[in-house]
């Protein structure tokens, strides 16, 4: 299939064109205090949102530090979101990864760069083909530290582009993980259009430009 006409009609398939409700519910997120969530085991945790999770999923689980990174929504106004939900753009909720990794092993700071470098920081509302408050991009603080951290490598990023980044900074409240399928997707749909098609490239071209951040069996 033309890949022009593939990209066209995946937009139409898996997005659904729509901006997050501006509810005085979703407003009150940006000014509510961010909840840390604990180490455990010594591992902590990080929320990035950056177009389709199956992408972001396989992209953070490729570096070094990282122990797991699981697919879900966070961002909303809503309880128990869905994906179902979370694509009428009313539930607030943009799909997010929680990053599980080794603080003594990758930062924080490493992270946001991650995040910055493996997607197109000037697309509003999507990534790519996905188009939709649901695929917006946003940066998920914990404390005061973190929040400063996304500002100013944000800020940088902007005098480098000479642009505007789309990303949107909210302290974090809770996530909500995704239905069971969506977990692992690109490992355990290899042969899908829109993972040969969409993700598997967007991962290389993360791979091309952080070799140095790649676990050994990636």
């Amino acid at each position: 299939m033309n890949k022009l006409i593939y990209i066209t009609l995946l937009s139409l398939v898996f997005s659904c064109k729509n901006n997050a409700q501006p509810t005085p519910k979703q407003t009150e997120l940006l000014h509510a205090e961010p909840v840390q969530v604990p180490l455990k085991k010594g591992m902590a945790k990080a929320y990035f949102a950056s177009g389709c999770f199956w992408c972001v999923e396989a992209i953070y689980e490729s570096v070094k530090g990282v122990k797991d990174a699981i697919s879900g929504y966070s961002g909303g106004h809503t309880k128990n979101p869905t994906y179902a939900s979370s694509n009428t753009g009313k539930t607030g909720h943009a799909e997010t990864v929680e990053v599980i990794y080794d603080p003594n092993v990758v930062s924080f700071e490493t992270l946001v760069d991650v995040y910055f470098g493996s997607q197109d920081p000037s697309q509003i509302n999507g990534q790519g083909p996905d188009k939709g408050s649901q695929y917006r991009s946003i940066i998920f603080y914990q404390n005061e530290a973190q929040k400063q951290v996304i500002l100013k490598k944000k800020e940088r990023l902007e005098h480098q582009l000479n642009s505007k980044v789309a990303t949107e900074v909210y302290p974090f409240q809770k996530f909500w993980k995704a239905e069971a399928y969506h977990q692992n997707y690109e490992k355990n749909n290899p042969r899908n259009s829109y993972i040969q098609n969409v993700s598997i490239p967007r991962l290389n071209r993360f791979k091309a430009k952080f070799p140095e951040l790649l676990k050994k069996d990636h």
